[in-house]
């Protein structure tokens, strides 16, 4: 297997977010972080991890992958739709596709007096939730097509509950193949499924969960909706509805890591694949931005600078930077005060450990002002990629 030059490629991205709430709590409300005794705003590495996965699918055309409980019913109606199976066989087909897993099955749960019908408590679910490409679906549908003769035949068990791999008359290690699938996608996140063997995939990228360089407040932003038939008539006053909602604004530093010895590895050794994953990967995690109220604030910015190393030793956060909150400067924002932070604290850095692990180091920015800690200027976000590519996986030392 081919060596990789430069282990771990880093971004540092400082980023201006208006007006919004990225990503909720369980009450709705802003996750904040107390650090350095300032409460600051804060978005979890998971729905910044979701963020880029969304725009590795969407925006640069790698294949989805599915994390979901709700196989059985999905794959029913791909059967359905895709295959003009009947209803009542495709969801045979799905069940005891799940069953015959590994993962295993659960039988909908039975409802309680007074409980709503509808929804996915009617349906069969995986025992865990899957992470598979899009494609294993149509590749368990055809094999459940191989075995439509049997589907047609099986008995179901009086009590679902005690339906289990045995009745199955779908091969456990043909379902656990097609679970065994993995994408792009996977290979970089990685993919947790204990219950499979050889399907777990560890994740080459690490995301640390942003906060504000700055201290932040929670605002709350209360709000009404006019009910248009009163409008038109003017009969009465009030609203037909009334709420209030968390937001707040601030600088984000955000960090993230990938790994390509460990990248390189899932892709078994392939290094055009290597390279192009990791170009993916490092534009979804200067573009992506999470989907949370986004019709309702619009939040959608772009880093105010962008710093990218590639270090063959260990990967080194600049989060200290910003434990003591920075301060607007006199003009006001924290964007500029962000960016000479943490252009003071990459000097500091580089003083005390030294430059003998970096292969790497550039910048772009919005910013007008001298930085010159960060490694070289380059014009866009496509050249800082470029670089840090080359860097991490030609054979020669950077420059």
């Amino acid at each position: 297997m081919t060596t990789i030059p430069g282990r771990f490629i880093e971004a540092h991205i400082i980023q201006a977010i208006p007006f919004a709430n990225l990503n909720r709590d369980d009450t709705n409300a802003v996750k904040t972080v107390t650090w350095g005794g300032k409460e600051r705003t804060r978005v979890s590495s998971q729905c910044w991890k979701r963020a880029m996965r969304l725009y590795l699918q969407t925006s640069l055309g790698q294949e989805a992958a599915l994390r979901t409980r709700r196989l059985p019913e999905y794959l029913a109606r791909h059967l359905e739709e895709h295959h003009g199976w009947p209803a009542d066989l495709a969801e045979r087909a799905g069940r005891h596709i799940v069953v015959a897993s590994s993962v295993g099955g659960e039988a909908p749960k039975k409802k309680t007096d007074g409980e709503e019908t509808g929804g996915t408590g009617e349906h069969w679910s995986t025992a865990a939730m899957v992470y598979i490409p899009s494609s294993a679906v149509p590749e368990l549908a055809e094999l459940a097509i191989q075995y439509r003769e049997a589907l047609e035949n099986a008995k179901e068990p009086k009590d679902p509950a005690k339906f289990g791999r045995k009745d199955s008359v779908i091969p456990t290690g043909k379902v656990d193949e097609i679970l065994r699938r993995r994408n792009g996608v996977i290979n970089l996140f990685g993919r947790m499924l204990a219950q499979v063997d050889d399907a777990e995939v560890d994740g080459a990228v690490q995301v640390a969960h942003a906060f504000t360089t700055h201290a932040t407040t929670t605002e709350i932003d209360y709000f009404s909706a006019v009910d248009d038939v009163t409008d038109i008539w003017g009969d009465t006053t009030g609203s037909a509805h009334m709420g209030q909602a968390e937001h707040s604004a601030g600088v984000l530093y955000r960090y993230i890591v990938l790994d390509l010895n460990d990248l390189h590895a899932n892709l078994g050794g392939d290094l055009e694949a290597t390279r192009e994953l990791a170009a993916g990967l490092l534009k979804a995690a200067l573009l992506s931005l999470p989907r949370a109220k986004k019709n309702s604030t619009a939040p959608h910015t772009i880093p105010h600078l962008a710093h990218l190393t590639v270090r063959t030793d260990r990967p080194v956060s600049y989060a200290g930077a910003f434990e003591k909150p920075v301060r607007a400067d006199r003009h006001g924002g924290h964007s500029e005060p962000s960016v000479a932070a943490l252009n003071e604290y990459a000097a500091a850095v580089q003083k005390l450990l030294g430059t003998s692990g970096c292969r790497y180091a550039a910048h772009a920015t919005l910013s007008q002002e001298k930085i010159d800690a960060l490694g070289e200027r380059v014009e866009s976000f496509d050249k800082l990629i470029e670089g840090a590519l080359a860097g991490a996986l030609d054979g020669r030392e950077a420059a």
